[in-house]
């Protein structure tokens, strides 16, 4: 556990030790980012121009079926290198304590990042999809894989701030 700022608060269990249901990890990340040189955030990676890709597993090859170079999609990994105590807490970018719900924080009870990426390359008999860019850790594992679509990803109305 890390150095705790001002305001933060931890849980006093850790969230692993509630386990009530599995998950399987379909494939990997691959990056170029660890631990000290990865950007803050999906934008930030952007704008590096790194670009990185997703390694599937062989038995989970098939599901990449039906997705197409160009295609945006939304890819649930696994923080695996994060705390997972801390509920609250004091992101330097914001005027004071937030909850992990009202941040985007790796740093969360359940470790599970998403994001909206596109298909930049794909070799469907290896189960290798070039992405346009990753915050992930190289070799975060990969929970799942799914379609972004305007129509269902885009709540009715919203328009962007600002």
């Amino acid at each position: 556990m890390g150095e705790r700022r001002g305001g933060e608060v931890a849980l006093p269990f850790d969230p692993a030790d509630r386990v009530e249901a599995g998950v399987t990890f379909i494939g990997h990340i691959r990056s170029n980012w660890s631990k000290g040189n990865a950007p803050r955030n999906l934008r930030a990676a952007r704008d590096t121009g790194e670009a990185a890709r997703i390694e599937l597993l062989p038995d989970y090859v098939e599901g990449l079926t039906g997705l197409e170079v160009g295609r945006a999609i939304q890819v649930m990994y696994w923080v695996d290198r994060g705390e997972r105590s801390l509920i609250v807490q004091s992101p330097r970018h914001t005027d004071g304590p937030r909850g992990v719900f009202a941040i985007r924080s790796p740093v969360r009870p359940n470790p599970i990042a998403l994001g909206c990426v596109v298909i930049t390359s794909m070799d469907r008999e290896a189960g290798v999809i070039g992405i346009d860019a990753t915050d992930a850790f190289d070799g975060t594992p990969v929970l799942d894989i799914k379609p972004w679509i305007p129509t269902v990803d885009v709540p009715p109305g919203w328009q962007p701030e600002g």
